[in-house]
């Protein structure tokens, strides 16, 4: 289950990993993609009175995975947001082609805090990472 803010490339990096073309779809429902992958709306974690949604939702997941954008100098990830899930979870840096290095550290800081038990590096457009990514998860 991937699970960011919106606009953080989720619904990119279910394409990429899909070899669907990569157009911007904003998800307004959760959708299950390739019946591997669920995809939930940013507003889901933005919106404190949605995410009990996440953790209905997450039961039906094997891993969570937590999509932070590189180039948001923010985070929505609450300090040990793992916690909420009775699931492990990944860390998903994402547009890693269009931010400097501190940007992606800063990023892996978020995630770390966010109780991300490792961080993949990727960006839907290069495929950077997504490959290392998807062997991880047995997909490869």
């Amino acid at each position: 289950m991937l699970v960011g803010r919106s606009a953080a490339g989720k619904t990119t990096l279910c394409q990429r990993i899909s070899h669907q073309d990569l157009v911007y779809h904003k998800t307004q429902t959760v959708q299950v993609v390739n019946q591997t992958m669920i995809d939930t709306p940013g507003e889901y974690l933005q919106r404190m009175y949605f995410r009990g949604a996440l953790m209905v939702t997450s039961v039906e997941a094997d891993v969570i995975l937590f999509v932070q954008d590189a180039t948001e100098e923010t985070t929505w990830f609450p300090p040990s947001y793992n916690t909420q899930f009775n699931k492990p979870a990944l860390g998903i840096v994402t547009k890693a082609d269009i931010a400097s290095s501190e940007q992606i550290e800063n990023a892996k800081k978020f995630l770390t805090a966010a109780g991300a038990s490792r961080i993949f590096v990727t960006s839907s457009v290069s495929g950077e990472g997504v490959d290392e990514l998807l062997e991880f998860l047995g997909y490869l």
